[in-house]
Parts: C-alpha cells; structure tokens; sequence
C-alpha cells in the first residue's frame, strides 16, 4: 500500500486556487506588470541561512555581520570628509575599536578585501593619518 504524498494534495490545491482566480482576473494590472524582476543575488549567504536572511531583510533588519559592516562603512565615510584633526582622531579610534570588535565577535578575520572599495580609501586614510608628522599640542605630539 503506498502511502500518498502530503505535499501533493496541497500542491493540487493550491494550482487550483492559482487558476482560479486567472480566471477572476485578480492577477490582471498588478503594480509591476510589465518590468522586470528584481532578482538579488544570494549566492554569497550560506543555503541554510538563506530563508532567515530573506525574513530579517523583508522586516528591514540586518544581520549582525552587515550591521557591524555598514556601522564600519559610515565611519569610514565619516573619516573621508573629517577637516578637524581631533574629530578625526575619534573616527580612527572609533574604526579601530568597531574592526577589532568585529574580529572578535565572529572570532575570524574582517574581509576588507582588496576588491572592496571601502578598503583602499580605509588604507589611505590610515597611511596619511600615520605619515603625517606629530605636532606639539596634537594626539600623539609633543605636549
């Protein structure tokens, strides 16, 4: 005695319910008609993790990892358009607190990698904040 499929008896109603009502015409001039799909890429998030992502994105949260990644993104910003040195200042130690937290809370390395173009503006912020010559009266000058 082979035993019926659960899931085909709700797949047959609900393929009767969707030509149901084409026949209404309920699917007739809905927002959209016409353009193309949006399909996003999420090749990047794991399978098993896919469905969660989707539900935290539809109710407009983030993931903890893209939270903290965004939160690093506006410092950076931040940081570019920074005039006053001391304001400056607190965006680097704000930068380097928020990415040594990030290590540590997913305890493995943050991927600023070399094709993201966040990371070469972070380097050359960093670079020229170290370049620059100490003066007295500055963070890290002579008092």
């Amino acid at each position: 005695m082979s035993e019926a499929n659960p899931w085909s008896v709700i797949q047959s109603i609900a393929e009767r319910r969707i030509a149901e009502a084409q026949e209404r015409g309920d699917f007739d001039n809905l927002p959209g008609t016409g353009r193309p799909l949006r399909l996003e890429d999420d090749s990047a998030v794991p399978e098993e993790l896919r469905m969660a992502y989707k539900v935290l994105k539809n109710a407009g949260c983030l993931p903890p990892e893209l939270a903290d990644r965004k939160e690093i993104n506006t410092v950076v910003d931040l940081l570019e358009h920074c005039q006053d040195e001391r304001e400056r200042v607190r965006h680097m130690q704000r930068l380097r607190f928020l990415v040594i937290r990030a290590k540590m809370r997913y305890q493995r390395p943050l991927h600023l990698e070399e094709d993201d173009p966040y990371y070469d503006r972070l380097l050359e912020k960093l670079q020229a904040a170290h370049a620059e010559p100490s003066r007295p009266g500055r963070p890290g000058g002579d008092a």
